[in-house]
């Protein structure tokens, strides 16, 4: 049996979807998600693997903007809505898409691809690096204090209708992109994403709510969450504040914000999914332990030209380096590339030289925004030092003062 790769006929995208959501399994997606979803494909950059008259596969890219260290945004395509049908699974059809997908990336002149896995020991194979974590905060408020520095009492907070205030918390939310690698300048409609609620999936919860925090009249932060009613028979109320995201400016309206949904009525926990792993929070909080951690991977980042995606970053101490790249899926990556630059620019350039440090795609993927040192996966066999040294100069070099963050998925 075989499969025809063709680019997503619009007028086809229903069906699309629905072998996607068939593959994923699960009840269907609400009314108001599926609208969003086809409003942001884009069909062009869409494929469908075809076996006769079925859709057997599907993958789709969205064209990005990712944050890299430095603040630069750099483009890269979005790798979405992969799915193999379970009738056509070890076949050839991921790997398939794959290649088609990171060649069209390659003609387009993206220097990078990104995605979130469903599962991540899918990816490493066609080159791709976990690059971000996301941190899982359960916070016990009953027993956990915040320690508020000066001024917080000067902010004002204010409830409103997130749609109401979707222009206000975008205008904050693009201030913020450039500071932490990872981030996505959002494109026209990704705005309404983060205001998805549709009753199917609020899990017990009321709808959704967004808290404004002002200074002198100017938005400075925001909150959206909802709050998940909870009663015990013994205890009485026990709620949850399910906080889905939240930014600010400054450190005294990220404090404000938290201050505010720490003290909820008849709630005793606050819950998110996703922050970064070195949120502020953790330094504003009495006792860590009862914060209920946990760490996920993000955001993985592949190099689709290794020259162009090293020399749209900057580098947080001087480096020059001979990187000798093993890179099957994509060819064109393989061989030796000089990176000579600091923190105020760099230029990558194929070499004849001697390589100082061996690895492959992947971990360049992994290391490129900084979260991950090459040093630890030196650790860990999978980058070798060539020249004594060079693992040290080049570990400090590609490091981040933020971790790198993908707020939210796509």
């Amino acid at each position: 049996m075989t499969t025809e790769l063709r680019v997503l006929d619009a007028e086809r995208w229903d069906d699309w979807y629905g072998k996607l959501e068939r593959a994923f399994g699960g009840p269907a997606e609400s009314r108001e998600e599926r609208a969003l979803w086809r409003e942001l494909t884009d069909c062009e950059r869409s494929l469908a693997a075809w076996d006769g008259d079925e859709i057997a596969g599907t993958a789709g890219a969205f064209s990005f903007r990712l944050s890299v260290p430095g603040g630069a945004l750099v483009p890269a395509a979005g790798v979405t809505m992969v799915s193999v049908q379970p009738t056509h699974r070890r076949r050839g059809v991921l790997t398939s898409m794959m290649r088609r997908q990171l060649d069209d990336v390659r003609a387009a002149g993206e220097p990078l691809a990104v995605l979130t896995a469903s599962e991540p020991a899918i990816y490493g194979r066609f080159g791709y690096g976990q690059a971000t974590d996301q941190m899982r905060l359960e916070i016990d408020t009953n027993r956990v204090r915040l320690n508020l520095p000066a001024g917080t009492d000067r902010v004002r907070l204010r409830i409103v209708a997130p749609t109401a205030a979707r222009e206000e918390c975008e205008a904050v939310y693009a201030q913020r992109v450039a500071a932490r690698p990872g981030m996505l300048a959002r494109q026209p409609g990704w705005d309404r994403l983060p205001l998805l609620d549709p009753k199917a999936n609020r899990d017990g919860a009321g709808e959704l709510l967004c808290v404004l925090a002002e200074v002198d009249g100017e938005v400075r932060g925001y909150a959206r969450y909802a709050v998940r009613p909870i009663w015990s028979p013994a205890t009485g109320p026990d709620g949850a504040v399910l906080l889905r995201d939240v930014e600010a400016l400054d450190p005294v309206a990220y404090a404000a914000l938290w201050n505010f949904l720490f003290g909820l009525d008849l709630t005793s926990s606050v819950r998110i999914r996703n922050r970064p792993a070195d949120d502020p929070v953790l330094h504003l909080v009495s006792d860590v332990r009862r914060c209920g951690i946990g760490l996920r991977d993000g955001l993985f980042v592949r190099t689709v030209d290794v020259g162009a995606a090293l020399e749209a970053r900057t580098y947080a101490t001087p480096v020059d380096v001979v990187l000798d790249v093993e890179d099957a899926f994509c060819p064109w990556n393989a061989g030796r590339w000089r990176l000579a630059g600091d923190a105020k620019g760099a230029t990558c350039a194929r070499t004849g030289d001697s390589a100082d440090l061996a690895l492959s795609a992947r971990e360049l993927g992994a290391a490129y925004l900084g979260g991950f040192s090459l040093s630890a996966l030196a650790a860990a066999g999978r980058v070798t030092e060539l020249r004594p040294g060079a693992l040290a100069e080049a570990s400090a070099a590609f490091g981040s003062d933020v971790k790198p963050w993908l707020p939210h998925g796509f």
